[in-house]
């Protein structure tokens, strides 16, 4: 423990406790994109290629074809659209429900990181703040004998802990940007799905509900 110890006091007496907390909130975050983005893979975010097939099936009518897509699919949206098939236009709400308590278990974690990419510069500020108050206190103990090195040390010293602070918060904004854009996009997929089963082309809400077949499409005649 002491060789780890050892460079956080170092730290410690720079920048103050202030870097000691962005430290520690930086580990935290970046523990929580790790786990995030294991997560998106694992669910197969964005990965949606046989649960396309099977939408897309569905709407041209093939059923059969679209059940065997469906069973390829890895998707974590497979069980709604499996829903979906065996559904009416009335349940359109349920459906919604349960893609979006989907949503909302791959979405967990992303008010740590707003949090943090709103505050972590605060508390950047706020030690350079102090640092600043703690350069002008000595500066007023040096009396008539002031030495301009001693306010410029305390300076750089004091503007450490912002520099600190943006350097957690720039990228966690990033990343929870991107994470942003893509659970948009997932939402965008499965309305555009569920409206597309339940509204398949050419058959009336009656049929879809009654689980009829879905008519193929009459030959066009010259």
């Amino acid at each position: 423990m002491t060789p780890l110890m050892e460079p956080l006091r170092q730290i410690a007496d720079l920048g103050g406790p202030v870097v000691l907390l962005l430290l520690a909130v930086s580990v935290v975050t970046l523990a929580t994109m790790i786990y995030k983005a294991w997560q998106f893979a694992a669910a197969g975010v964005g990965r949606h290629t046989a649960l396309s097939r099977a939408v897309a099936a569905w709407d041209a009518g093939d059923r059969a074809g679209a059940r065997a897509a469906l069973d390829q699919s890895k998707s974590y949206l497979a069980p709604v659209i499996d829903m979906a098939f065996t559904s009416n236009t009335a349940d359109t709400p349920r459906l919604t429900a349960e893609a979006e308590t989907r949503f909302a278990k791959l979405e967990r974690g992303f008010r740590l990181l707003d949090s943090v990419a709103q505050l972590a510069p605060l508390l950047g500020l706020f030690g350079t703040v102090l640092g600043m108050i703690e350069a002008f206190q000595s500066l007023q103990e040096a009396g008539a004998q002031v030495d301009p090195s001693l306010l410029a040390g305390g300076i750089w010293v004091a503007l450490l802990t912002t520099a600190v602070g943006l350097v957690v918060a720039m990228p966690t904004a990033l990343v929870l940007s991107w994470f942003e854009g893509r659970m948009d996009a997932e939402r965008v997929t499965a309305e555009r799905a569920i409206a597309t089963i339940l509204r398949p082309r050419g058959v009336a809400a009656g049929d879809v509900a009654a689980g009829g077949t879905v008519p193929a499409a009459a030959p066009l005649r010259v």
